[in-house]
């Protein structure tokens, strides 16, 4: 059991992250690799990975240098998933090169008095052996999470409007307690079912919660407690489908006044009943509109209760982006 005692400055600095954490979204992937535990949720993504890495050079160093250094276990190193890569992959990967060779040291030989880490860990004190880790690092995302981007982006952005709910609708209260069937809120104490059994005491800190897709049921959290305090939890729910290009006839069936309007109505998210009464429609109808706009890749649709909450996909998002008409040679700023 995990145990996160909360001050009241805490209260007031819970955030949930804005997207996913590219670092940490590697490390519960790695973890779903090495366990059969949920991975029906991740069914083709698994097939797909593993045929993408079967008798591979990379799929030959992700089980020699990866799978070691970010173990399903007790315990894995904190440099591995810095706090900068919530700025993206790569703010992440240079705050792993540029970790303190002592700091690596010391959580090397943590790794090692938990689960064993092989002779080469202990080279990466040395820079150029972060930098070759860090390579491998973005190889591996860029062939196995990268192509499922906008599923996980999809799905985050619907849990975090699902959180945003929660915290509208009943408060911060609502919010923790919300977060997962994992997690138990008894102010001023978050409990978290965990792998072991310990206490984080917030001091005024506050808590970054970040949403993760291949976060699987335990909830995750960093070892030393020293460090920014987060909560990586598993999205709420059913994954999101596997974007396909829609059909013809989904595409023909989308060109409606009363499908766009929808479509932009579903900029903050709204659930079915909100729809209904915001276009002065039934609700079977709107739940038509929204069936289409999904079957075309453009909605995810999330069931919280006894409501529906659609939100959109990244493609449905780009789709009300204003499009840039492009410069004619010749016109005033075209340099001509």
């Amino acid at each position: 059991m995990l145990r996160i005692h909360f001050t009241p400055q805490d209260l007031t600095r819970v955030r949930v992250a804005s997207a996913p954490d590219p670092l940490w979204e590697i490390a519960c992937s790695l973890h779903r690799l090495q366990t059969t535990r949920g991975r029906w949720a991740y069914a083709d993504w698994y097939r797909e990975t593993r045929t993408v890495l079967a008798g591979t050079q990379l799929g030959a160093a992700v089980s020699r240098l990866l799978v070691p250094v970010l173990p399903r276990a007790l315990y894995m190193p904190d440099f591995l998933t810095p706090h900068d890569a919530a700025d993206g992959l790569e703010r992440g990967l240079a705050a792993i090169v540029d970790t303190p060779p002592e700091r690596v040291a010391q959580e090397i030989r943590m790794l090692d008095r938990s689960s064993g880490a092989p002779d080469w860990t202990l080279r990466l004190v040395e820079r150029t052996a972060r930098e070759d880790l860090a390579g491998l690092l973005r190889a591996y995302h860029d062939a196995v999470i990268a192509p499922h981007e906008s599923r996980v982006l999809a799905t985050v952005a619907s849990d975090r409007a699902l959180r945003g709910r929660d915290s509208l609708a009943t408060g911060l209260d609502g919010l923790l307690a919300g977060l997962s069937p994992a997690v138990r809120w008894h102010p001023p104490v978050l409990h978290v079912d965990y792998v072991e059994d310990r206490d984080l005491h917030l001091a005024g800190r506050g808590l970054r919660l970040v949403p993760s897709y291949f976060c699987w049921r335990t909830p995750i959290s960093m070892a030393d407690d020293a460090l920014q305090p987060l909560l990586v939890y598993p999205v709420h729910g059913l994954r999101a489908p596997a974007p396909e290009r829609p059909p013809d006839a989904s595409l023909a069936a989308l060109l409606g006044r009363t499908r766009a309007t929808v479509l932009r109505s579903l900029a903050l998210g709204a659930t079915t009943s909100e729809l209904a009464a915001l276009l002065g429609v039934s609700m079977p109808t709107v739940s038509h509109h929204t069936t289409v706009l999904r079957d075309a890749g453009l909605v995810f649709s999330h069931r919280h209760h006894n409501t529906v909450l659609h939100t959109l996909t990244p493609l449905g998002a780009a789709l009300l982006r204003p499009t840039e008409v492009p410069r004619t040679a010749g016109s005033a700023n075209s340099g001509v």
